[in-house]
């Protein structure tokens, strides 16, 4: 696999969601996940960034949880607070340290590299709901791919993604990211 800065990546995704965040007019527009609407979208990304911090410190899942507080109803100040938290908790984490998540202890690097995508997925998740521009940073778009790709079993079996859709062989490699994770970027 590529070498790629996750570090760098993450602040990436992050500039990325936010500037598609700006655009929201309609917190009840649907999005292409269809268990959620816009509002939905944004609350599940915030909260996966109120997680990063209490998680790289070195707590469990269990001690972090009395930690969590609901997400405020003002999305775009609830953003920028735990995005900037969570970024400075990579910047000042090591990333050969391991951390404690809801399935078991890893490396802090596989739990970056999987909320990179995350954030990633789900920008043009919202971007697509609001009609915001689609297309995503191409250096992202590579990291991402090289790392879901390789996991498409278990992408399938984490219920977490419907199937991936079919598309051309020439169909672009942000496409095919999208695809991969049960979107149609059609």
């Amino acid at each position: 696999m590529m070498a790629f800065d996750w570090l760098e990546l993450v602040l990436t995704a992050h500039r990325e969601f936010g500037s598609r965040l700006a655009a929201v007019e309609d917190w009840n527009a649907p999005t292409p996940d269809s268990d959620w609407h816009v509002e939905h979208l944004v609350r599940h990304v915030i909260e996966e960034q109120q997680w990063v911090p209490p998680l790289l410190a070195g707590l469990t899942v269990g001690e972090a949880t009395p930690d969590i507080v609901p997400v405020g109803d003002d999305l775009w100040t609830e953003w920028q607070k735990y995005s900037d938290a969570a970024i400075k908790a990579w910047k000042s984490t090591d990333l050969s340290a391991h951390v404690h998540l809801s399935y078991g202890t890893v490396k802090v690097e596989p739990y970056l590299r999987q909320q990179t995508s995350d954030v990633t997925i789900h920008t043009w998740d919202l971007a697509r709901a609001v009609g915001a521009d689609e297309r995503l940073d191409p250096d992202l778009v590579e990291a991402v791919w090289s790392d879901l790709d390789g996991q498409r079993d278990m992408l399938a079996e984490s219920g977490l993604f419907s199937a991936p859709v079919d598309l051309p062989d020439d169909a672009s490699l942000q496409d095919k990211l999208i695809a991969l994770t049960g979107r149609d970027p059609r």
